[in-house]
């Protein structure tokens, strides 16, 4: 690049400069939507993944409409004795309803605390461990209000089957330990979590059976195996699978999320192969017309005594010029709207994302910014070379 090209880039109306405003908003697209699946995957990566699941595997005893091996105490009990396996926590889920003391209608479906859920409590505190009979609520259910009710003793009703097709409404006292967030749905909405053996015992008793009974026969719906490293989830997997259970790592599930983090991730790496294509095709197709455009001063120097290869320099510094101006303008605009997008993707996630979570990383970043000018430039050698090739006399005589 010399002088001449900014001085021609600045003041020739002719100049590569025009193809500016193109490139700036195909790069901003492609910061912006960086910035946007870097907000999505750093929260997940922080709120979900930080809280164990990266040492942490799924069972399920469904897949689809089909049932796979049941997780019964004797399958969980072969799960727990695989090398590297911490701990197993099945899930056994019931519903509690409005049958009680406490004033309202609601139901809520039950599930065990499980390894790892974190939840955002907006009052009381998490006992360590959860205790038998003690329940953790949402803060607000289907019009209920549960914040003042933590820290004491209510009734729930609950069902028992007394047969194949019925039941009776039974009760159950639990002490309310906490409130949480209800935007935070990991379980659905209206969740409320319980200690194993007091969510095994509704489920039971929802089926007509004993507890053991019901752990022993029918088993879990699901299940999370907690690993020792991360490094060990991999074989625990495999182990697991060829055991007969549907196993897979929750770090894949929560990665594999669908919606805006999946769409923006796309989008990222579609708006690359845009904005590389754009910037080669204008600059073949913007610097052969702008040198056209400009023969007859080109013809000048050259008889003058400049040189092809110097007049190539020059346009080449103003396509360099022209894509880094397009691509520090688009970055800085891309990044500046995916911070001010953190908001409203921090409620479609139920996530909390920060304006800095929103911020694309350093190789988004360089691509945003370096490439309009990479292919711009690679365009331009193109572009310029059949037009600069005609002999300058000739030019100069025919404009003369």
């Amino acid at each position: 690049m010399t002088h001449w090209s900014w001085h021609t880039w600045r003041r020739d109306r002719l100049s590569l400069r025009r193809v500016l405003p193109t490139l700036a908003v195909l790069s901003g697209l492609l910061a912006a939507t960086a910035g946007i699946a870097a907000g999505a995957s750093r929260a997940i990566e922080r709120d979900v993944l930080s809280t164990g699941g990266l040492t942490q595997i799924e069972l399920s005893s469904f897949e689809g409409e089909s049932s796979v091996r049941p997780l019964t105490t004797s399958a969980l009990a072969q799960a727990a004795r695989i090398p590297a396996v911490r701990t197993v926590v099945p899930d056994y889920t019931a519903s509690i309803d409005a049958d009680g003391s406490l004033e309202g209608a609601y139901v809520l479906s039950t599930h065990t605390l499980g390894p790892g859920d974190d939840l955002p409590l907006v009052k009381g505190r998490l006992p360590s461990p959860l205790r038998d009979g003690q329940v953790i609520l949402p803060a607000t259910a289907q019009g209920t209000d549960f914040r003042p009710y933590v820290g004491k003793k209510a009734t729930f009703g609950y069902t028992k089957a007394t047969g194949p097709d019925s039941g009776t409404n039974a009760q159950i006292t639990l002490d309310i330990v906490a409130a949480f967030d209800p935007s935070w749905q990991a379980d659905g909405p209206d969740a409320a979590y319980l200690t194993e053996n007091t969510a095994a015992l509704l489920a039971a008793a929802r089926a007509g059976q004993t507890p053991d009974n019901y752990r022993a026969k029918t088993g879990a719906t699901t299940a999370t195996v907690v690993a020792d490293h991360q490094s060990d989830v991999k074989p625990v997997t495999a182990a697991l699978q060829k055991a007969g259970f549907l196993a897979s790592p929750v770090s894949d599930r929560i990665r594999q999320l669908p919606g805006l983090f999946g769409a923006a991730d796309i989008l990222s790496r579609t708006a690359v192969a845009i904005l590389a294509l754009t910037a080669l095709a204008l600059g073949i197709t913007r610097a052969s017309d702008s040198t056209r455009a400009r023969l007859a001063s080109f013809a000048t120097l050259r008889v003058l005594g400049t040189g092809v290869p110097e007049l190539k320099r020059i346009l080449l510094g103003e396509a360099l010029l022209t894509g880094l101006a397009a691509g520090l303008t688009g970055t800085l605009l891309g990044t500046a709207t995916s911070a001010l997008l953190a908001w409203p993707l921090s409620d479609l996630l139920a996530l909390p994302v920060s304006a800095s979570d929103a911020i694309p990383g350093p190789g988004w970043i360089t691509t945003a910014l370096l490439l309009p000018a990479i292919g711009l430039a690679a365009g331009a050698l193109v572009g310029i070379r059949k037009p600069l090739s005609q002999d300058p006399y000739i030019t100069a005589r025919r404009n003369s």
